[in-house]
């Protein structure tokens, strides 16, 4: 069924001259709307996984995906196969993009302190990587080495005992070799065909091909992000990176940006799905006019203007009465991507602390931290970056902490302790300190 055409002047707003309502539903993600159907249909989903485990995950990759799967695990041999058929220039790109991406995340290796809080007594605090963990690739409508490589990445440098990688397979039970490469230089071994909430479910919970694993990572449409929410919240299944689902991408610009350059940026975010967010907030009302006219260009020259043209209904493009009311604007929104295309975008983004990844400057496209800045891609969408924070190494990571005290520490800390136990009605406390210093040394 062909997309309907899209008349980008119905999506273009002035914000000053919208209700607060109207304002409120401008910003409302798509992904969002339907959430309590999917909600439902991923319950369903997640007992079934849990009750009959590989029969029901096959059965819905074969309803999804490929019809004639037999069997999840992506063995080794057939892994090196696929990889040899990569021709030597993707293999080029996705090797830099893995330098660049360890680059930065190397950087970021934690380290064990050491304090002592008073003489004698010791406190620390330390990091463990994690020892299983699951990696959600999205597939469908694109190949996604790159997230491979923004998850496998972390979790080879913090080094966990086991990386399992999961991917919906094509119609033919396949994975792309591009995205077995980047497997192969994190190291990873262990990989499954299988996507959706039902790869979630194996991840969390365990089936007789797939072992449970700790903490599940990687972006995914509204289905994956409800799975993972859902996990999270059973005592029975696993940890989660964030709540990252469909893509989104909030542009700010004055007049002096490029209506090419804003244009490419929207569009490269609105061809990842048809539940793709984009916003653009200028200025001026002639620049977004421009940009428009850049949009539908654009859109001619790309293979994928189709899904691009179903996220962009669900788009905005909004004049604003000054770039401080834009500021305001992308601090409510709390976009997943943020572009700054401003005179004076270094100063600009230091008031912009609620996004998952800035990228400031007319020659910083999206696209760059997509793949190969170095920053990870894996980021918080929903408005969820607020209060979340981009992937990054410690994630692979938990800290604990450990104390150590000796009887001269603990006879300086003991008034504070039992009066503290006091005051709280808690004398059980208070006597594992007394009972201590009663001894003779």
């Amino acid at each position: 069924m062909p997309v309907p055409a899209l008349d980008l002047q119905q999506r273009t707003f002035n914000w000053s001259q919208l209700t607060t309502a109207e304002q409120m539903a401008l910003l409302q993600r798509p992904a969002q709307v339907v959430q309590n159907d999917v909600q439902a249909i991923v319950a369903d989903i997640l007992t079934k996984v849990r009750q009959q485990g590989d029969a029901a995950v096959l059965a819905y990759t074969r309803q999804f995906d490929c019809p004639q799967l037999d069997d999840l695990r992506y063995d080794s041999t057939a892994i090196a196969a696929r990889v040899a058929t990569l021709d030597d220039t993707s293999k080029a790109a996705i090797a830099q993009a893995y330098d660049t991406i360890r680059a930065f995340h190397q950087a970021q290796q934690p380290q064990n302190l050491q304090v002592t809080t008073v003489p004698g007594v010791t406190c620390e605090l330390r990091y463990a990587a994690l020892d299983a963990v699951g990696l959600y690739i999205p597939g469908g409508t694109a190949v996604l080495p790159s997230t491979a490589l923004m998850l496998g990445v972390p979790a080879q440098l913090a080094g966990c005992n086991r990386v399992v990688l999961v991917s919906p397979p094509d119609t033919n039970g396949e994975l792309a070799p591009a995205l077995l490469y980047a497997a192969q230089l994190c190291g990873i071994t262990e990989v499954y065909r299988c996507g959706g909430a039902q790869a979630i479910a194996a991840l969390a919970y365990g089936t007789d091909s797939i072992a449970p694993v700790r903490k599940i990572f990687g972006p995914g449409n509204s289905f994956v992000t409800a799975a993972k929410q859902a996990v999270a919240q059973d005592p029975n299944g696993a940890a989660i990176d964030m709540p990252a689902g469909p893509s989104e991408l909030l542009v700010i610009a004055d007049a002096q940006a490029n209506p090419a350059f804003v244009a490419a940026d929207l569009l490269s975010q609105a061809e990842h799905g048809a539940d793709s967010q984009v916003l653009l907030l200028a200025t001026e009302a002639s620049f977004i006019a421009r940009v428009r006219a850049q949009i539908e260009l654009q859109l001619e020259q790309l293979p994928r203007a189709d899904i691009a043209r179903q996220a962009l209904a669900n788009s905005a493009l909004i004049e604003v009465e000054s770039l401080q009311q834009a500021v305001a604007i992308s601090q409510a929104y709390a976009p997943e991507h943020l572009s700054v295309q401003t005179e004076q975008a270094d100063q600009l983004a230091e008031q912009l602390t609620l996004a998952g990844s800035l990228f400031i400057g007319p020659y910083t496209p999206e696209a760059g931290g997509d793949y190969a800045t170095g920053t990870n891609h894996v980021l918080p969408t929903y408005g969820m970056a607020a209060t979340y924070g981009s992937l990054g190494l410690l994630d692979f990571y938990r800290r604990y902490t450990s104390q150590k005290v000796t009887r001269s520490g603990l006879q300086q800390l003991a008034p504070a302790i039992t009066q503290l136990a006091t005051l709280e009605g808690l004398d059980a406390h208070a006597r594992a300190v007394t009972i201590r210093l009663e001894e003779s040394s």
